[in-house]
């Protein structure tokens, strides 16, 4: 099936999974999973407005293309989703300081990529 939106995982333990979900060239939000068992938690930020019909057929599509993988498809009463609105506001990490390099040594250098 041909869906509108493209789900780019970039993170994956052994009981969750997150991924970026796109229309077209346009980031609409996040997906979060987690898996309990018999039970799929799943929260999506939107980013933007979408249609009723979009949200189903996006729905659809994560039930298609990522849930099915760990439930069986008859088992959807171990399916809870919540769908929140929201934006990003600020990204950060806690990069190492440059004094915190000196443990790997004099010849380190963290944007030599051999």
């Amino acid at each position: 099936m041909n869906y509108r939106f493209r789900l780019g995982r970039y993170v994956r333990t052994p009981t969750s999974e997150v991924y970026t979900i796109w229309r077209g060239e346009q980031r609409i939000g996040q997906l979060h999973i987690h898996y309990a068992q018999d039970t799929v938690h799943a929260s999506i930020i939107l980013e933007t407005d979408i249609l009723v019909s979009e949200e189903e057929e996006l729905l659809q599509q994560i039930d298609d293309e990522i849930v099915s993988s760990y439930l069986p498809s008859f088992e959807r009463e171990g399916l809870l989703v919540t769908i929140f609105r929201g934006e990003e506001v600020n990204s950060f990490n806690y990069a190492p300081e440059d004094d915190d390099l000196d443990d790997f040594g004099p010849d380190f250098d963290i944007d030599d990529e051999d």
